[in-house]
């Protein structure tokens, strides 16, 4: 009980002072005009309140990941609290805030296009085909999960839940930004906070007491926590899907102090989110044991159906239903429509004198491939989510870090969660399954080898930029 608390507050202290340091590190100037005024065309660049995009910032970076992802990471113990606090607030908030606030800064460009103003086009290209494909995975897999429970709880098919989940998707990302997510969204993230408020409220009460901290590995099939835990909660800690979606929000702040809140204040908000349902995990059951015979007979949505419907009653049973098919859908539009955004960055040469309707149906090439994989199995689907997730995540980060190194400011504050995230990636692409299935300690020796050459890379650019009139050539290119 004593490890849950203290991880609620250090989450909410890492808001309320961590933010600021890394706002100040960034630099903000509310003098300055925001994209939304700047480039205010009432489809992707309008004016919203700070409070509105709070909460869709929050609903389209949470889905399921901070609900499915805790549960699963709830398997390892308390040590996943650990990273739960410590990605959020050093990792994730930082990551996010500026994914952000450099696509404010840049007239509200997409990832890939900041990625190639700060690593260089080879880079560019590279996170263009890993992005616009995490984003056809994450739409392919936010669709097939809310579809297989509609066809269990409704008389539609698989089939025909699928197809009116993708067509909503459609009718969603054609839409100007605050239509439907504008207007409905902020009432779903309601939704999202209150579920997970609730089920809060209710560990107090459970039969078993929320677990206090430990470093051991309880995990039943013993696997190993390093790097697993971190790509298992992702989401929860860090995710590169966010850097997709903060610049759908970039184009409509206000002023530039609002980025605090939208971006850092909604991945504080889920790693609170996230702490609630781990800790639910591993006490609902009594053990990480009782979780994975849980898991085993009903998977992560019959975990969260149990644990909302004994705790909350029937309305607990409501709210899990919407939970597990409203988020992810919700999640799963906003992944198409920062699909078409990048794809519209990418094709500017070839669409500048397209009207907003051309560039609308630049959907279509997502939602199609999307479509197909939703037939495959869906588990397949989820794990190479969840590692090209977490790569996009590390570009991000040193993305913010090369701006700083740039700009002569405080680096560290990104590069030191973007060298931890490296190792994380590497090791896992040679250990996972989904990867190359190598042994344990080859995998460790192979990820350390190519954190090596990042490292002399990281090193060899920092030698370069200390120059400070090199560093102000490098600035005016990247304007």
């Amino acid at each position: 009980m004593v490890t849950f608390l203290a991880s609620i507050m250090l989450l909410l202290l890492g808001y309320f002072f961590y933010a600021k340091v890394v706002e100040r590190i960034f630099g903000i100037d509310d003098l300055n005009r925001t994209p939304a005024y700047t480039k205010n065309d009432g489809f992707d660049y309008t004016p919203m309140s700070w409070w509105k995009a709070t909460l869709i910032q929050l609903l389209n970076i949470a889905g399921l990941g901070p609900i499915f992802g805790a549960i699963l990471g709830a398997l390892y113990g308390p040590v996943a609290f650990i990273w739960i606090v410590i990605g959020s607030i050093f990792a994730g908030a930082v990551h996010d805030y500026f994914s952000g606030m450099l696509s404010l800064r840049h007239n509200g460009a997409q990832f890939p296009t900041i990625v190639g103003k700060y690593l260089g086009k080879p880079a560019q290209s590279m996170i263009n085909v890993l992005s616009i494909g995490l984003m056809i995975l994450v739409a392919a897999a936010f669709t097939a999960g809310p579809a297989q429970l509609m066809a269990e709880i409704t008389p539609l098919s698989f089939t025909v839940s699928i197809m009116i989940i993708l067509a909503y998707f459609l009718v969603a990302t054609l839409l100007p930004v605050n239509k439907i997510i504008g207007r409905i969204y902020p009432i779903f993230g309601g939704i999202l906070i209150f579920m997970a408020l609730s089920i809060g409220v209710g560990l107090f009460f459970f039969d078993n007491p929320i677990p206090n901290l430990t470093v051991n590995n309880l995990h039943p099939e013993e696997l190993p926590i390093w790097p697993l835990l971190m790509v298992t909660v992702s989401c929860g800690a860090i995710s590169g899907f966010h850097s997709t979606q903060s610049p759908i929000l970039s184009r409509t702040l206000k002023k530039e102090s609002e980025g605090r809140k939208v971006f850092y204040g909604a991945m504080i908000s889920e790693g609170v989110i996230t702490l609630i349902w781990a800790a639910a995990g591993m006490t609902f059951f009594g053990s990480t044991a009782g979780l994975q015979e849980a898991l085993a007979g009903g998977g992560p949505a019959g975990v969260v159906n149990e644990i909302s419907s004994t705790t909350l009653g029937t309305l607990g049973g409501v709210l899990a239903v919407l939970g597990v098919i409203i988020l992810p859908i919700t999640t799963g539009d906003t992944a198409l429509r920062s699909s078409r955004m990048m794809l519209v960055d990418l094709l500017k040469p070839v669409l500048k004198n397209a009207g907003k309707k051309t560039n609308a149906l630049l959907v279509i090439p997502v939602a199609a491939p999307a479509f197909l994989l939703t037939q495959i199995d869906y588990s397949f689907l989820w794990r190479y989510v969840g590692w090209s997730n977490q790569v996009v995540a590390t570009v991000m980060l040193w993305t913010g870090a090369m701006y700083l190194i740039m700009h002569q400011k405080f680096h560290w504050i990104c590069s030191v969660p973007a060298l931890f995230m490296t190792a994380v990636v590497s090791t896992y692409l040679f250990y996972a399954p989904e990867g190359f299935g190598l042994p344990y300690m080859t995998s460790m020796v192979i990820g350390a080898a190519i954190w090596t050459v990042v490292f002399i890379w990281f090193i060899t650019r920092l030698v370069k930029w200390k120059n400070p009139d090199q560093a102000n050539i490098v600035v005016e290119k990247a304007s």
